[in-house]
Parts: structure tokens; C-alpha cells; sequence
């Protein structure tokens, strides 16, 4: 996927990005060039400030989001502008130390972490375009998260009960076939990759049963093949949803361990 789709196309932020940026490493290319380049120097202590500032605002973002005041601004200005801020305070972070390694396991940490919870947020704006697309295609059943293996377990007691009285080769062929596949939810990545299973993978059992059932259990096999139908639509669901807690975990530790490390990194230099 395009950066332009993944960060929306023709968007005026990303536009305002890209020359400010051009500018900034053209402006670190000069510098560099006329004199010697270090981070306590103007030109590295100016982009040290300006990535800092950066990081605070997007460490903001989540608090703006509950005020919906008018002076502060829309919540999704104040979305670009937590994305395109984290992605050129990373840009300047790198040119804060002149494209060179750190020095000391301060500087790595914040190194390290910058380019993590950037990494993550970028991956995280794409989980947020993707994600509730997927769900819309999956929405023949909706569920609440913590109510999923609940109800996958009543989807099984339905079965049971459904096919309760088959005839024997039908029986042998639920309990050694389809049965195992709805014990639990079975959540799994596939569900955000082109080889995510398909309505017709989720009814496959009952495809390769079907032939060999009685005309009198086709009506049976039709109420089986929706509720396996059903329990796909939240092994999906189960899937999706743990992915953006996941992503959760992965991102939100980090920056609030970044903005920690990047006040005392500041402190520092301010009592140096």
C-alpha cells in the first residue's frame, strides 16, 4: 500500500509534510556542509526542540479527543496533525544527531523508541482504515468482544441439539468433521491478509457431507451450514478486535515511556 493511500490521498497535511521536510534536510545539508554538526550545536538543538514539541502534541492527542471544544480545533486536524507530526519528528529526530549513531544508552533508548512508536502509529492508521471495513464485510452476526466466546460456545450447544437424531454416517461426519471446529473461537492474522478464509471455506464441511446426506437431513445440513456460517463471522470479529487491543499494547507503552525518557532527556540538557 501506497504512503498516500495509507496516510489519505491528496490530503493538504501530507503536502505541507513532504516540503517541510525537503526544506529540513536541505537546511541540515548547508549547516552540515559550512560546519562542523552536532546535536548541542543551533541547527541540531533546533531540530531537537521541534521533534520534542512534536512528540508532546501527539502525546496529546488522546486527551483532545474527549475535549470537544471549538478553540482547540477538530478532532481529525488534530489526527493529521498527530500523524504527519510524529512521522516528520522522526525525520527530525535523525537530523537532530546528524544521521549518526547515538551516543550513549540514553540516546539509543530514545532513538529506539522514536522510531517504534512512530513505526507502530503508522501501522496503527492502517489497522484504523482496514479494520472497520473488514468488520462491515463480516457483519452478518455482531458481537461485543467479551461476549464472542460465549457465544461460540451457544452456537456449539445449537449444533449438538440440531444434529441430535442424524443418522449415523451424518453423525459420524459432524462429530469427526465440523464439531471440532466449533469448541472455541479460533482467532487468527489471516483475517487481515488476501488468504483470509471465505464464506465458502467456512461452509466446506457441509459442502463435502452434502452429497451424502439423506433427503430428509438436506433442512438439517441448511441450519448446520448457517451456524457455521455464523461462527466464522466471529472467529473474524474475535480476530479483528484483538488486533487493535493488541496494537494497543504495542504502541501506547512505548510512547508514554518515550515522553518519560524524553523529559529527563530534556531536564539534562536544560541542567547541563
Amino acid at each position: 500500500m501506497r504512503l498516500a493511500a495509507l496516510l489519505g490521498r491528496g490530503s493538504i497535511w501530507a503536502r505541507y509534510s513532504v516540503v517541510i521536510a525537503a526544506l529540513s534536510l536541505a537546511t541540515y545539508g548547508v549547516t552540515a556542509w559550512a560546519w562542523p554538526w552536532r546535536p548541542g550545536r543551533v541547527g541540531g538543538l533546533l531540530f531537537g526542540i521541534v521533534a520534542a514539541l512534536l512528540f508532546v502534541n501527539a502525546a496529546l492527542y488522546p486527551w483532545r479527543r474527549k475535549w470537544n471544544t471549538r478553540p482547540l480545533g477538530t478532532a481529525q486536524r488534530w489526527l493529521q496533525l498527530h500523524i504527519y507530526g510524529s512521522v516528520l519528528a522522526m525525520l527530525f529526530v535523525i537530523l537532530h544527531i546528524g544521521f549518526r549513531a547515538p551516543a550513549g544508552m540514553m540516546g539509543w533508548l530514545l532513538l529506539l523508541l522514536s522510531l517504534w512508536t512512530t513505526t507502530t502509529g503508522l501501522i496503527g492508521v492502517w489497522l484504523q482504515r482496514s479494520v472497520p471495513r473488514l468488520l462491515v464485510r463480516r457483519l452478518n452476526v455482531e458481537a461485543i468482544y467479551e461476549r464472542i466466546p460465549d457465544l461460540v460456545r451457544a452456537l456449539a450447544a445449537e449444533a449438538d441439539a440440531l444434529m441430535a437424531g442424524s443418522s449415523d454416517a451424518l453423525a459420524r461426519a459432524y462429530a469427526g468433521h465440523i464439531r471440532p471446529g466449533l469448541d472455541t473461537p479460533r482467532p487468527s492474522w489471516q483475517w487481515l491478509t488476501r488468504s483470509a478464509p471465505t464464506a465458502a471455506d467456512a461452509i466446506a464441511p457441509i459442502a463435502r457431507v452434502r452429497p451424502f446426506a439423506m433427503e430428509t437431513e438436506r433442512a438439517r445440513l441448511d441450519d448446520l451450514e448457517s451456524i457455521l456460517q455464523d461462527k466464522s463471522d466471529l472467529d473474524a470479529q474475535l480476530s479483528l478486535q484483538r488486533i487493535l487491543r493488541t496494537w494497543l499494547i504495542v504502541h501506547v507503552p512505548p510512547a508514554i515511556l518515550l515522553m518519560g525518557l524524553l523529559a529527563t532527556h530534556v531536564i539534562a540538557v536544560v541542567l547541563h
